[in-house]
């Protein structure tokens, strides 16, 4: 990528900035854990003042993230601070995000009194009226939860959960947690062999649920149905 359309990514930590330049589409990405740290860097340095050229020393790097380590302290920098993204471009992440939340709750909600789906208009007057946040940095399925609350309050909504036993090797426990919680709700958790969970999951984004702990496991999933 040219450095000249790279964005800022800034982290204010003790007092002092730290600034790293990055690809705007591939921080988004990095933040919803998609990408690797070392596809979103664009220039290998830690800044002071990225716009003078001013860049921290080893000594400072060292002494406000513990690490001298570049990679290390770029991602501490896109997990805790802030990618300074123009307006137009904030407007375009949430308005991408918003379609999506849409499709996965008309996917997967029905009318709590009808038993029936919600038309996709009734869904976008809901989410009108509610005035509900979407957050442009987090994927369509963490926000899910929260706006169907907001939304119970406009319209009688309600999403047909399953829940799932799952075990995982240990291994990838770390990474597999986030898909855990962006796909549904841990319920139990046991670390006696390997990684076994409770989570419950809306029906229809269980595919998409074991398609990404599949990918990452490389098909190391035991899993079963527990009835209600």
């Amino acid at each position: 990528m040219d450095i000249n359309k790279a964005v800022i990514a800034k982290l204010k930590r003790n007092g002092e900035i730290f600034e790293i330049l990055v690809d705007c589409d591939k921080a988004i990405e990095f933040k919803k854990n998609k990408v690797n740290i070392r596809e979103v860097v664009v220039a290998e340095y830690v800044y002071k003042d990225s716009k003078k050229g001013e860049k921290a020393s080893e000594n400072e790097m060292e002494k406000f993230f513990e690490t001298k380590d570049f990679f290390k302290v770029a991602e501490i920098i896109l997990k805790d601070g802030e990618v300074q993204l123009t307006a137009e471009y904030k407007n375009r992440l949430r308005e991408e995000n918003r379609k999506k939340i849409i499709e996965l709750i008309h996917r997967n909600a029905i009318d709590s009194k009808t038993g029936l789906p919600h038309p996709i208009t009734r869904i976008e007057n809901a989410m009108n009226e509610s005035k509900v946040h979407i957050d442009e940095f987090k994927s369509a399925e963490e926000q899910i939860e929260d706006i169907l609350e907001k939304l119970q309050e406009i319209i009688p909504i309600k999403f047909e959960v399953k829940e799932i036993w799952v075990r995982i090797p240990a291994e990838f426990g770390g990474q597999a947690y986030s898909i855990f919680k962006r796909f549904g709700k841990v319920l139990k958790e046991d670390w006696a062999d390997g990684l076994a969970v409770n989570v419950e999951i809306p029906g229809g984004m269980v595919e998409d649920f074991f398609d990404k702990l599949n990918k990452l496991t490389h098909g190391q999933v035991e899993s079963k149905e527990i009835k209600k």
